[in-house]
């Protein structure tokens, strides 16, 4: 069967298979008992979701393992690929930005809605917003595509004459074509053969390339900040922890003020409620809202600490070993994940903003790796990309904790809310196009010659409107910028427990 590879086929459907199978379980164990047995759309939208950006992922280790199964061919149009990558990309992308834009609104638009309506009322409500969202952006994309939807290569017109075999062959460097002075070496060209190759791109391909400037936006600033506030986060977690067990008389005033501050959440969202019902729902109703959301949340990890500092019951003294072993767990983790964003944001300087690199780095990593053991290097660049999904989250987290108008949704164990679980997949989907896009320029050298980078690498950094944005680094250079920010935040204050806040009110 010449270069197909059947192993790879196979790999492709269990992986597939698996990775369902894991967002099934993700689900069944993160979602809130209130949503159990109902919500049936908004959980298969979120596996969907799940699963399309799982499989986003992994897609580029296979594309890689794809294009090696062609390193006998001469040139790539010679060889009979396993898997039609290219085709997979651009359907997997239109399927992420249509759940993105389209579904997963839809479904957070039906779930949030008032409960006393019914269900025919919330379905057309629902829709009013979607079909609204898809007119415009309709529009949008039609008239960006219409005038700016071209790509313009740079490209060395060289030429060279021909003329009967010769005996002997006569070239030096006066002389480095045949038949006189024609320009064949795109090394010493003039500046003037340098020509532009205009042409139109496809619209799918185009949907893709804005779909990952949006996504791009958000990377850099959630990533930048997640790349050192997940592994920090973590350290200074253990550097903050409860140092002993409180007494009883210290976990009864704890105890006291948190109820006090419960008190006045349950008063505060009482009174949200009513605006709600009056139909009073401006501005200022939505920032209240989601101030009570950040205090809710800092009360829950309150009552959490609480807890770990005063165990009760008969298990007291094995739960406290288990809450020290679980710190100096994630002391372990932050350790390793610190290793992982210096190596990342290293990566990045090295590789991607000098001009030319100081050396391939982690590409270099990679392929001794896939020496060792074939799947050792695809499964360690799968794990650097999927780490930056996870800094993406963890800096959507630590921002949203910290400024009013950016909506928080915490992932809990066994207490996630459709709602969050809709935004947090929305999030993952909409970065994870932008998280390929920058993986497979970091690791352009081991992933050379994929179906990615021509959709990822020449389209979009050609691309009329946005090219500037790459050719000068625009993501790179904030990524950096925030993560350099972020580390020495935590360095000046990670280190400080955070100070209970005050009496809450509701802003007038």
């Amino acid at each position: 069967m010449g270069d197909f590879n059947l192993a790879l086929v196979i790999v492709a459907i269990v992986v597939c298979v698996l990775v369902f199978i894991f967002n099934v379980y993700l689900l069944v164990n993160y979602q809130h008992p209130d949503d159990a047995n109902q919500a049936y759309f908004p959980k298969f939208v979120v596996v969907l979701g799940l699963s399309v950006a799982a499989i986003s992922i992994l897609m580029l280790p296979a594309d890689v393992a794809n294009r090696q199964a062609c390193q006998h061919a001469i040139y790539n149009g010679a060889c009979n690929l396993t898997l039609p990558m290219k085709d997979l990309w651009l359907a997997i992308y239109i399927l992420d930005a249509v759940l993105v834009f389209f579904i997963i609104p839809f479904a957070m638009f039906y779930y949030e809605g008032d409960q006393d309506k019914s269900i025919g009322k919330r379905i057309k409500s629902a829709l009013l917003w979607v079909v609204t969202t898809a007119i415009v952006c309709g529009l949008v994309l039609g008239i960006l595509y219409g005038l700016v939807g071209k790509v313009d290569f740079n490209v060395m017109h060289l030429s060279s004459s021909t003329t009967s075999f010769p005996t002997t062959w006569d070239f030096n460097s006066g002389q480095q074509c045949i038949g006189g002075t024609h320009q064949c070496s795109a090394y010493s060209a003039s500046a003037s053969s340098e020509k532009t190759w205009t042409m139109r791109t496809t619209f799918p391909e185009y949907v893709v390339a804005l779909a990952t400037i949006v996504g791009s936006v958000l990377f850099a600033i959630f990533g930048g900040v997640g790349i050192a506030c997940l592994p920090l986060g973590l350290i200074f977690s253990f550097v903050r922890r409860p140092k002993a067990v409180i007494t009883r008389s210290q976990y009864i005033k704890e105890a006291t003020e948190l109820g006090k501050k419960a008190r006045e959440l349950k008063k505060a969202a009482d009174a949200l409620h009513q605006e709600e019902r009056s139909g009073s729902k401006g501005r200022k109703w939505r920032k209240n809202v989601k101030a009570v959301g950040k205090e809710l949340h800092q009360l829950e990890e309150d009552v959490k600490l609480l807890e770990e500092m005063y165990p009760q019951g008969e298990k007291a003294e094995t739960t406290w070993a288990l809450t020290v072993l679980g710190y100096l767990a994630k002391f372990v983790l932050g350790i390793l994940g610190l290793i992982v964003s210096v190596a990342w944001v290293a990566h990045i300087v090295i590789y991607l903003l000098i001009n030319p690199p100081l050396s391939p780095f982690l590409n270099e990593v990679f392929i001794k790796l896939d020496d060792l053991w074939g799947l050792l290097g695809t499964a360690a660049f799968a794990f650097f990309c999927f780490y930056l999904l996870l800094a993406v989250i963890a800096g959507a987290m630590m921002l949203g904790l910290r400024f009013v108008f950016i909506t928080i949704h915490p992932m809990k164990w066994g207490a996630t809310l459709m709602n969050s679980f809709l935004f947090n997949v929305g999030l993952i989907l909409l970065c994870s196009i932008s998280v390929i896009q920058f993986c497979s320029t970091a690791f352009a050298y081991y992933a050379q010659a994929t179906a990615a980078q021509e959709i990822f690498g020449h389209t979009l950094q050609s691309l009329r409107g946005i090219k500037y944005l790459y050719k000068y680094n625009v993501f790179q250079i904030a990524f950096v910028v925030l993560a350099g920010l972020t580390f020495g935040y935590y360095a000046a204050f990670g280190w400080r427990r955070r100070k209970p806040s005050g009496r809450f009110q509701l802003s007038s």
